[in-house]
């Protein structure tokens, strides 16, 4: 389907060109982006509600800053596509998120405007803050602007930056833009503080009237610098102690005002320029502006998968069986169930409770399931600290992300040998997020730590089983259980709950010649591999190993034993991870086997599909088929190969 945008958008193909026009057709622009945002969104996907609420503040930044040479860094990038389309790739627009498409992020290899690549959050401050102090130190007029939302304001790294940037003496301006969401409505004191800001009618009436006084002062001259700090620091000490968080990191604060109103924005941006230091605008928005049933109902638009833009009905996929939940789903659901039966189970998730389905028991328990903000490194110690009481907690944290709390991890909870349980969903890859948000790494970080347990389930009933082992008294280990995005292979999952015996895999079949370890969901693909090598009369053992610490030595004694051709299977990096850990075991007991390891290899694995990454990657049961037909085709080697 082809999209047309509207006619001023259409000829924009630099922010140069969007500097053309005049403050009047700016109206229009937004318009015409907004709606183009949404044509392209219905049909094609991606994340929705958060570049439609920053529509007027994209149009205002490239048409006030000379942008590339002025630095413009989004945090996290849900926000950017408005960004995309006015520097330069509104025609590939409805590439994003594809396989070999855009990025869903801004990406530094994609474009010179995407000054810093973002996937996570609260990284804005800090970059924007490194580019002011290099443009300085080099003697460059060079602007830096960081836009932060106030949900990634929570992150402790906004608040290191921030510290900073306050003693830095760098021209640095930070735009909060605060729609009081996230993914998830925000939490915490913050979000209060800001609206306490944005509300108060008395702050606001007194701050337009000097704002409307300091306009007919003469531009530029220290009187009017003078006069405006002096009245600013008086209208906030009398009315309001608003901005006295920010001001206290010596960042001077303007707002708030409405981030809506372009004529405004354009105005401010324009004074902004002109003061040098470090300071901070605060500007009031809606997440999904434009679009009522965005606007309506945040966290749903987020990332609503394709829709009818004039109905607003979202389409699923039409199936007539019944069909696998989601992992998180499985999660969110058997937490429950495990709190009904233990009265010392909490739940600790930063920022998303819809995406691990913690919602589920935060809504029927909220006096034991928690939404800590944006603060994985918090949510660990929290966490941590709870252990201590005797509390078994359930730490729900997205595999990258945990890469953020990963000292936490270290120091706070396998030091102290505390029995937190960690469930890493999006483990493996993640499809259309990218490199940001896959989850390559937590096999090796995890395994290499004293003390941990690290496990992945194959099926539902494996990940359920897991779940109800970690929180038992004999467990006493930190207990890591990785699962992957998406659905899971069993349509009637709801089964009993069994102990599993920590350390120990399963044989799922006896074999000949070639044996495949599986670690997690990629069983799965082995065994449809095995099926289909079956017909052409190979028949190889399969064994799903369940750990990788501590791994199971007695499997491995009797693959080693019986099997001199192996292939291992994982949704990890093939460095560090079960593979490794298979190798490891050989060279300890000095077998000699042909081992193959398939899982992500050793680079960044772009967006995509994920039937199409794991293709890429050589580890869907075609490359599994493959693997297995080259260890029978070659004779015997010493050394293993790492394949992809």
């Amino acid at each position: 389907m082809e999209m047309t945008p509207g006619p001023l958008l259409s000829a924009i193909n630099s922010p140069d060109d969007l500097k053309k026009l005049s403050r009047e057709q700016l109206h229009q622009v937004c318009d015409e982006l907004r709606q183009y945002i949404i044509d392209v969104v219905s049909v094609h996907g991606g994340h929705f509600a958060a570049s439609l609420g920053v529509v007027e503040l994209s149009v205002a930044l490239h048409y006030v800053y000379n942008t590339p040479y002025d630095q413009l860094v989004w945090d996290v990038g849900h926000q950017a596509y408005g960004h995309k389309i006015l520097t330069g790739r509104r025609d590939q627009f409805i590439t994003n998120r594809k396989y070999k498409g855009l990025s869903g992020f801004p990406k530094r290899s994609e474009s010179d405007f995407d000054t810093f690549g973002v996937g996570h959050s609260s990284t804005s401050i800090s970059a924007a803050l490194g580019m002011a102090m290099a443009a300085k130190y080099k003697g460059e007029n060079r602007k830096s602007v960081a836009v932060i939302g106030d949900g990634s304001m929570t992150a402790g790294m906004a608040f290191e930056a921030m510290n900073h940037a306050g003693v830095a003496d760098s021209d640095v301006l930070i735009i909060l833009n605060d729609n009081c969401m996230s993914i998830d409505p925000n939490v915490g004191a913050l979000k209060e503080y800001l609206t306490d800001i944005s509300t108060s009618p008395t702050y606001n009436k007194v701050r337009d009237e000097i704002w409307n006084l300091l306009g007919k002062l003469p531009v530029g001259k220290q009187l009017s610098r003078d006069l405006a700090s002096k009245l600013e620091a008086s209208m906030k000490g009398v009315v309001s102690k608003s901005s006295n968080l920010f001001e206290s990191l010596k960042l001077r604060y303007f707002g708030p005002i409405d981030g809506h109103n372009i004529t405004k924005l354009v105005d401010t941006l324009k004074d902004l320029k002109e003061i040098p230091g470090p300071k901070l605008l605060h500007i009031i928005t809606v997440k999904g502006k434009g679009y009522a049933l965005a606007e309506k109902d945040q966290t749903k638009w987020h990332a609503p998968g394709l829709f009818d833009k004039v109905t607003g009905e979202i389409y699923k996929k039409k199936v007539e069986a019944p069909q696998p939940p989601k992992y998180q789903d499985v999660f969110g659901h058997t937490m429950i169930e495990l709190a009904e039966m233990n009265e010392k189970i909490m739940g600790v998730t930063p920022a998303m409770p819809s995406g691990s389905s913690l919602k589920f028991m935060m809504e029927k328990m909220p006096h034991r399931a928690f939404d800590v903000g944006i603060c994985e490194q918090h949510a660990v110690t929290l966490s941590a600290g709870l252990a201590t009481q005797g509390i078994r907690v359930f730490c729900n944290i997205y595999s990258s992300f945990m890469q953020r709390a990963y000292d936490q991890v270290v120091h706070d909870v396998a030091i102290q040998k505390l029995p937190v349980v960690f469930c890493l969903d999006r483990a493996g890859l993640v499809g259309e997020d990218g490199p940001t948000h896959h989850g390559c790494y937590d096999i090796p970080y995890m395994r290499c730590i004293p003390h941990l347990v690290v496990s992945a389930p194959m099926n539902e009933q494996e990940l359920r089983n897991l779940m109800y082992t970690a929180q038992l008294d004999t467990n006493a280990y930190p207990f890591v259980i990785r699962y992957p995005r998406g659905e899971g292979v069993m349509p009637e999952w709801r089964t009993p709950l069994e102990a599993v015996q920590i350390g120990k895999g399963r044989k799922i079949k006896d074999g000949r010649e070639v044996a495949i370890l599986s670690f997690g969901h990629p069983g799965n693909f082995a065994t449809t591999a095995i099926r289909e090598l079956r017909t052409a009369g190979i028949d190889p053992a399969h064994y799903d190993m369940r750990f990788v610490k501590p791994i199971d030595e007695e499997m491995l004694h009797e693959v080693f034993s019986r099997y001199q051709k192996i292939v291992t299977v994982e949704d990890g990096t093939t460095v560090g991870g079960f593979g490794s850990a298979v190798l490891e075991f050989m060279n300890a007991h000095g077998y000699k086997a042909d081992v193959k390891i398939l899982g992500i290899p050793d680079r960044l694995v772009e967006h995509g599909t994920l039937k199409e990454l794991h293709r890429e990657c050589g580890y869907d049961a075609q490359g599994i088929a493959e693997a297995v037909k080259s260890l029978l085709s070659s004779e015997v080697q010493v050394t293993a190969t790492l394949m992809g």
